[in-house]
C-alpha cells in the first residue's frame, strides 16, 4: 500500500529559507572558513543546498548518530556509528541537522564535539519541533518551526523512504 503524503512546507518555501540561512551564515562568518558537520543521513540534502548557496569557504565532514533506528519515535539511546574523519580543534564548527526533536542526539553531539576544542560550535537545523523537546539544545539557526507531526522529505525519512521528496511532507492516515 502506498502512503499519501501531504505537503507541510512547499519546495519553494524550503528553497527560499535555505537561501536566507546561507546569506546569514555568510555574514556571520565573513573572512573565515566554516567546518560543517552533517549528521547522516537526513542532513545531506539540507547541507548540500545550504553550502551550495554560501560564498564563505566551507569544509565538510559527516557523522552518523541516531536515537531512532527504523521507528517513528526516539528510543532515548544515542548511537554513534560513524565519527568524524578529521580533527575539529581550532575550527569554527557548525553542526547541521535535518530536524531537532527530543534534543537527545544534538545534546550528546554538542557535548562530545565541544570537548574536541573547536574555536566555536553552533547548531543549525532545517526543522525544529519544540513540543517534543526532552533535553534543551541551544540552536543558532532554524529553518522552520513545525508542529509535532512525523515529517518526511528533504532528507527526512520513514524507514528509509521519502528522503528524496523536494518538500517537507506528512504521511496522511
Amino acid at each position: 500500500m502506498k502512503e499519501k503524503i501531504g505537503v507541510l512546507i512547499s519546495e519553494d518555501k524550503v528553497n527560499a529559507r535555505i537561501a536566507e540561512m546561507a546569506q546569514a551564515l555568510d555574514k556571520e562568518y565573513e573572512g573565515k572558513t566554516v567546518h560543517m558537520i552533517g549528521i547522516l543521513k537526513g542532513s545531506v540534502f539540507f547541507m548540500c543546498e545550504l553550502t551550495r548557496r554560501m560564498k564563505t569557504p566551507v569544509t565538510l565532514d559527516f557523522m552518523s548518530v541516531s536515537s531512532y533506528g527504523n521507528g517513528t519515535s526516539s528510543s532515548g539511546i544515542v548511537k554513534l556509528s560513524k565519527d568524524l574523519d578529521e580533527s575539529i580543534e581550532g575550527k569554527d564548527v557548525i553542526i547541521v541537522e535535518d530536524i531537532l526533536d527530543s534534543g537527545r542526539t544534538l545534546s550528546y553531539l554538542v557535548e562530545m564535539l565541544g570537548s574536541r576544542k573547536p574555536a566555536s560550535i553552533k547548531v543549525i537545523t532545517l526543522l525544529d519541533k519544540p513540543e517534543r523537546r526532552v533535553i534543551p539544545v541551544d540552536l543558532y539557526m532554524t529553518g522552520f518551526t513545525i508542529p509535532d507531526r512525523f515529517v518526511v522529505g528533504y532528507g527526512l525519512d520513514c524507514a528509509q523512504k521519502y528522503r528524496n521528496l523536494p518538500y517537507i511532507g506528512v504521511i496522511e492516515q
